[in-house]
């Protein structure tokens, strides 16, 4: 009798459980930077609408000094990657101003409206990194990407030590591992005249 009982009274403590009458939502402690500045989306669409000037360039980046190991490379191309242009209106200058302010740690971030996102144009590079934005408009432009790498990195693993008539040795065995990076690129650019081609370095 007690042992039913006991199985009895586990049933109603734990099947309870399933009809709670309040669930603790998760914690966003996030810090969301968001423009004040009205969007002025007629104004950014008519930036990127058709007109005669062109910006072109490469995009690269190059690993730190201290990362470029002997046959490592100084300089990584963005092959296959997008593009992303921004027409510069008032909104798109202060959501950069606040992305300066950005503190991962902190868990504050900068955004902006999903209509700013949209007025964007994208164009893809060539396995060399270069890319092309065609039929642009006299005015200033913020350019971006990200570029994904890994480079090979060695380090000697300990796996043991030996004795003799000399004393102790120890033996080490190179091993191999992949240090994986995200780069971001940006570049504001900006286009003076009709028909200019502006070349540019993003990196």
């Amino acid at each position: 009798m007690r042992r039913t009982f006991f199985i009895g009274v586990c049933s109603m403590v734990f099947g309870s459980a399933t009809h709670a009458q309040y669930v603790q939502p998760e914690r966003n402690d996030t810090v969301y930077l968001m423009p004040k500045a009205n969007f002025a989306g007629a104004v950014a669409k008519k930036m990127i609408t058709e007109g005669n000037s062109t910006i072109k360039g490469i995009a690269f980046t190059k690993p730190p000094a201290m990362q470029r190991h002997i046959g490592g490379k100084n300089k990584i191309v963005a092959g296959h990657v997008k593009i992303a242009l921004f027409p510069l209106t008032p909104y798109f200058e202060e959501y950069l101003r606040l992305k300066k302010e950005q503190n991962p740690k902190k868990l504050k971030f900068a955004f902006m409206s999903s209509d700013a996102y949209k007025c964007r144009l994208e164009v893809i590079t060539n396995s060399s990194g270069e890319f092309t934005f065609f039929n642009l408009k006299p005015g200033s432009y913020y350019i971006e990407t990200v570029v994904d790498w890994s480079q090979t990195r060695y380090y000697d693993k300990y796996v043991g030590s030996g004795s003799s008539n000399y004393g102790t040795t120890d033996y080490y065995s190179k091993q191999s591992y992949n240090d994986h990076h995200s780069d971001y690129l940006k570049k504001e650019v900006e286009i003076k005249t009709e028909g200019e081609v502006v070349d540019i370095k993003l990196n």
